[in-house]
């Protein structure tokens, strides 16, 4: 059955087209929406209103049929035209249309998407649903939601956002309004906040109904795997700066190599040696020392493989992760595993407090709790096979409003990078004679800053644009049309800025239009195409002249990473060094496509792990919302331990205990199996495989629920029975002391504080078995299959012990004259809390990293 399911859905990826989503059936509603405009023009601001809340009684009424989208387009194109003197074009309307019906619309960049996602919001704010618009940033976030308020207001649909400065009651507020826009990574961590409340009027957001994602590639897809985090504070730990001067003095070659692809690093013979003989003579692979060689191991990969000025930023005392998929500094976001402390002790900084995880999600995780999503991005066709698979959206591709008529260039490739910096030079140099207004988009922070001062050394003046100085990119990429402008920026995407001709205000615009327009010019190509075309998109705005190039060299990092073996007999120009044999080009072409599969893959293993632990959250949840939302948990622990029964014999649990014990009962097991038939989970033959160099399927979700079942009722059966100390006196002295309103408050918050404690046990345990779990390869087991066989049984436990743990504190906490004293009993919340996200680890990210470093360890310690 698994098998037959895994061969359909390869033969569905082969036959459905990329963008399926037909667009007639929308194309045949506008002339209906045209035919409204005269009707609508007549009517003064209040009657729109009122015609837009007919709406909304109609939509419950009939649901949103043919008549009710031509409606709601029809009353946006005219609050559009009224609240910001813009007449919505057909394609816009096309775009409203693709995401009220649950697609990815692709509309290219200055085609007015934040107007037709407004306008979605609106359609689905009138059917009675709330709206999440997700963008990628909070400036972004703020921006349209004021921008398109006149919209809102005009259309009777109430508008807010989030952004991190706001306070708690202001925060609910935003919530509360139909429509909420909101960066990716605010809106999760109000989710998480949410998760760790002890009173339900403290939550600040309702259930999610809708989401409309901006820059639905970058968030659903570039993002999807990045954890958010929220940590609760504890003791700081100490970074290991003796290890990282060791590893200062290391030289490569000598003492420890690099993988071609920068992925790895390892010690030599002779650097173990030298490290073993620094630290005192231990010896780094004997079983007692684990821990310091993790340490050496993590420092070496800081000190060889991440860059400063390219991987990160070292700004007032602090390290600053750049985000390569859209060159700024990625607010929040640190590295895991301690390499974060690594990097810190590298540049000499202090740790950074890393404090205890009380619990985390995924962006791909948070998006599918939205029972519908629709998206809008410039590039979604590329993306359109994880788009499907990952949340069974499909693109509707959106016609330009006026044909693009921009010229894009052949690639240039090169045989160095010295020969294509040249060349760079040189272009710019000639293109600038004209007048044209010129947008560099380099790798990295790096390189941008190199490039800047070849121009100054040219005479040539630039405009920067990078992590270092991200606060100002509005205003640079306003004015980067401008006649005779230079721009040299890192990635483009997510900068949510249109490029004018002739500046932000366009008052030059004909001058340069008739020069040719704005030029592009990318230094190398990019992991990915989609990230070319964002950065290819911002010339030919509108119909708008432009023109792009891109430049390349086969020594670029993304040939050395991904397709290092270059054909014999490509000849390159002996004057410039410029290759025009089309083998190099189809190298890196090949190259890129690598790279993205190698991406995709990773998304995928990362996926299947993660499934698991969002149904097992799911569950927890529930039971947690029953806790803090009823008496459940005083009905539960109020049951005296000398009486004989529990809580559950006493039928007052609600759920009973069963679904908690038996993982044939349990949600997350059904899904975990319903998704191995699927071939989504235990599909090992594109990475677990890999791993183990052998295809046979291992264990299936039906023998490890049997195992995890039997292990289960050993652990019940060996429990020891529990001391009766939550006696019937004790209970009817807590009821005397407290009152009944204030013990149920009591039982309530012991509850959920050892349901969380114990949650962020699990986490922390998942994660350990998750860094280990590929180890298991070399027995040639599945690590998938052991992964869930770790983690089911252990997650059966939390409810029963969360309940045994809070009868303990209800039986020994001291009675004092103001109530119960629970710090003293160890219920203490959190003093602080912090989010952040977690950035991918670099390293070591698939099944076969992993073997190749234990199997160096393994030669090394034999020899």
């Amino acid at each position: 059955m698994a098998l037959m399911s895994r061969v359909s859905k390869r033969l569905r990826r082969i036959i459905q087209r990329p963008a399926s989503v037909e667009l007639t059936r929308y194309e045949a509603l506008l002339p209906r929406i045209e035919k409204r405009e005269p009707e609508l023009e007549k009517l003064d601001d209040a009657e729109l209103t009122e015609t837009a809340t007919a709406l909304r009684t109609q939509l419950a009424d009939k649901g949103l049929g043919d008549d009710q989208l031509v409606e709601v387009c029809a009353l946006g194109r005219e609050a559009a035209r009224r609240g910001l003197d813009e007449r919505a074009f057909d394609v816009q309307l096309l775009g409203t249309m693709g995401l009220l019906t649950g697609h990815v619309v692709q509309m290219q960049t200055g085609e007015g998407k934040t107007l037709a996602g407004a306008l979605a919001a609106a359609g689905y704010a009138l059917q009675g649903k709330r709206v999440h618009v997700i963008s990628v940033n909070d400036y972004l976030a703020r921006r349209d939601a004021e921008w398109m308020r006149p919209v809102y207001d005009l259309l009777g649909v109430s508008v807010g956002w989030v952004e991190p400065a706001l306070e708690a009651a202001e925060r609910r507020e935003a919530y509360a309004a139909e429509v909420c826009y909101g960066a990716v990574s605010e809106i999760g961590f109000d989710v998480l906040r949410d998760r760790l409340v002890t009173d339900a009027d403290e939550a600040a957001q309702p259930e999610p109904e809708v989401a409309i994602v901006d820059e639905a590639d970058s968030v659903l897809v570039d993002e999807a795997r990045v954890p958010l985090v929220m940590a609760g504070s504890v003791d700081a730990g100490v970074a290991d700066m003796e290890v990282a001067n060791i590893v200062r003095r290391l030289r490569v070659g000598l003492h420890y190599e690099t993988d071609p692809d920068g992925r790895n690093a390892w010690l030599t013979t002779a650097g173990a040696s030298i490290v073993e003989k620094a630290l005192g003579g231990i010896d780094l692979y004997a079983e007692d020392g684990a821990d310091r060689l993790a340490a050496v191991n993590v420092a070496l990969h800081a000190h060889a493989l991440l860059t400063r000025d390219v991987d990160y930023l070292v700004r007032d005392g602090k390290v600053q992760l750049i985000n390569s998929s859209r060159g700024r500094v990625a607010e929040l976001q640190r590295w895991p595993d301690g390499l974060q402390a690594a990097v810190e002790a590298k540049e000499q900084l202090p740790p950074s407090d890393r404090g205890e995880i009380l619990d985390s999600i995924t962006v791909q995780a948070l998006i599918a709790r939205y029972p519908q999503v629709a998206g809008m991005t410039g590039t979604a066709v590329a993306v359109a096979e994880q788009l499907r698979e990952f949340y069974e959206l499909e693109v509707a591709v959106i016609p330009p409003n006026t044909p693009n008529v921009r010229s894009d260039s052949p690639d240039r490739i090169f045989a160095a990078p010295n020969n294509k910096l040249r060349a760079i030079v040189k272009e710019i140099e000639e293109v600038h004679e004209t007048g044209r207004p010129i947008l560099v988009g380099t790798q990295d922070v790096a390189e941008s800053e190199e490039l800047a001062e070849k121009l100054e050394k040219a005479g040539l003046p630039c405009v920067v644009l990078n992590a270092r100085n991200d606060a100002e990119e509005a205003a640079i990429i306003a004015e980067a049309g401008t006649y005779e402008r230079i721009t040299v920026s890192t990635q483009m995407a997510g900068r949510g800025t249109d490029i004018r001709l002739g500046g932000a205000d366009g008052s030059d615009r004909e001058r340069v239009a008739e020069l040719g327009g704005l030029h592009v010019i990318g230094t190398a190509r990019y992991p990915s195409s989609r990230l070319d075309d964002q950065l290819r998109g911002r010339a030919g705005r509108q119909g708008d002249p432009g023109s792009s190039v891109f430049f390349a060299s086969l020594n670029d990092e993304l040939v050395l990473a991904n397709a290092p073996d270059v054909p014999e007999g490509i000849a390159a120009d002996e004057e410039t060094g410029e290759v025009t044999d089309p083998a190099a080009q189809r190298q890196i072409n090949h190259a890129q496509r690598v790279a993205e599969g190698v991406d995709l893959e990773i998304h995928r293993n990362t996926w299947r792990y993660t499934r698991l632990i969002e149904h097992q959250r799911s569950e927890l949840l529930t039971w947690r919302d029953e806790v803090l939302r009823t008496d459940a948990a005083k009905d539960l622990l109020l049951v005296p331990e000398d009486s004989g029964q529990t809580g559950d014999e006493a039928g007052r649990a609600g759920k009973g205990r069963k679904n908690a014990k038996d993982p044939k009962n349990s949600d997350a097991a059904e899904d975990a199996k319903e998704a191995e038939e699927a071939g989504d989970i235990t599909d090992s033959e594109d990475a677990d495989a890999t791993a183990t160099g052998d295809n046979s399927p291992g264990y299936g979700m039906d023998e490890i629920e049997s195992e995890t079942e039997s292990e289960s009722e050993a652990a019940t059966k060996a429990e020891p029975a529990r001391p009766a100390t939550l006696t019937a006196s004790r209970i009817e002295e807590l009821t005397d002391k407290l009152g009944e309103a204030e013990l149920t408050s009591v039982c309530r918050r012991i509850m959920l504080y050892h349901l969380d404690q114990l949650w962020a046990d699990h986490l922390a345990f998942l994660n350990n078995v998750r860094e280990t779990i590929h180890l298991r390869a070399m027995a040639r087991e599945q690590p998938l299959d052991e992964f869930h066989r770790a983690a089911i049984p252990e997650f059966h436990k939390i409810r029963g012990e969360a309940e045994k743990r809070s009868r303990k504190t209800l039986a020994e906490a001291d009675i004092t004259a103001d109530g119960l004293d629970l710090a003293a009993a160890g219920v203490r919340r959190p003093t602080s809390t912090w989010t952040y996200l977690v950035q991918d680890n670099p390293f070591d990210s698939d099944a076969e990293q992993a073997l190749k470093k234990v199997r160096g360890m393994l030669r090394k310690k034999r020899s």
